[in-house]
């Protein structure tokens, strides 16, 4: 089990849609995140002058977008993106406390930022190809890749989810084996539909197991399920779901925050998932599964 982190978020406008920073204790990275709206007070900030790499967010007519750049003076370079890019709306500095972060670091963030904004396709970036990584010693490697595995819990906490991937490695099938040992498979089957998909819980999601058959269409129609035939769209896009002649095929084991967003996912509209996934091999809900794992825990007072 992974061990807990203590994130500080300060909002510098007592507003939560105002600007904030954001940091981790004993992490030496800082992040400043700023609406448009307040660039101007963000960048008269001491932390805007520092090196970093940063991200521009926003969308157009074709939707949401995003750019990675890297800086020596964070502040002059986003100053020119002012005047030269008009479709953002916010701004994310990230650079460390002590500014020691220098120009290898920050090319080096920047790529591997790119790279993993490519791999998860959640936003599509005005970037195009990864640049080139710089340089660094092995150690230095090792230092970079140590704040990006801080920054990537950062950058969700305060809704940047750009770079979360979501597909997980497909286990062995003696990793298979320990894991369902552990952790009850749950189903949704039907025939008629095309439908045999099969689930398990791991760290609090639902990750829905390669070779699951969805629906091949999306037949919902209220649109408050809307997020959901976005999020189906998305694997589509991804080639994490793949329209066969009368299914839809996860081609990777995936992971969702909530048994309602897998089941909405491999039946093609909104579902309660507590009740649609059955515990494998019994007509069990999960809703009956989890009422049950709570009586277990519980104590006579």
């Amino acid at each position: 089990m992974a061990k807990g982190r203590s994130l500080e978020l300060y909002f510098i406008d007592g507003k939560p849609d105002g600007m904030l920073t954001a940091e981790v204790f004993n992490w030496t990275g800082h992040v400043l995140m700023t609406p448009r709206t307040r660039i101007k007070d963000a960048l008269g900030r001491g932390e805007a002058g520092y090196t970093g790499v940063y991200i521009l967010l926003g969308e157009t007519e074709d939707g949401p977008q995003a750019y990675i750049g890297e800086a020596e003076d964070l502040g002059t370079r986003i100053r020119g993106h002012v005047t030269g890019k008009d479709w953002w709306e916010v701004a994310v500095l990230i650079t460390s406390t002590a500014n020691n972060l220098h120009k290898a670091h920050v090319k080096y963030l920047e790529s591997r930022l790119v790279e993993m904004a490519l791999i998860t396709k959640r936003m599509p970036l005005v970037n195009g190809n990864a640049p080139t990584r710089s340089s660094l010693s092995e150690s230095a490697t090792a230092n970079m890749e140590e704040f990006l595995e801080t920054l990537m819990m950062v950058l969700p906490a305060i809704q940047v989810d750009m770079f979360v991937n979501k597909a997980q490695p497909v286990k062995t099938n003696e990793n298979k084996n320990e894991t369902t040992a552990s952790q009850p498979e749950f189903e949704i089957n039907s025939p008629r539909l095309g439908v045999a998909a099969v689930a398990t819980i791991v760290d609090g999601e639902m990750i829905v197991h390669a070779g699951s058959k969805g629906r091949k269409e999306w037949v919902g129609k209220a649109s408050w399920d809307s997020g959901y035939k976005s999020l189906r769209d998305h694997l589509i896009e991804a080639g994490i779901l793949v329209q066969d002649t009368n299914c839809a095929i996860f081609t990777e084991n995936y992971a969702f925050s909530s048994p309602s967003a897998a089941a909405a996912v491999v039946e093609g509209r909104a579902a309660n998932g507590r009740i649609d996934w059955k515990l494998k091999g019994s007509n069990t809900t999960y809703a009956e599964w989890e009422a049950a794992q709570l009586a277990e825990t519980d104590t006579p007072t």
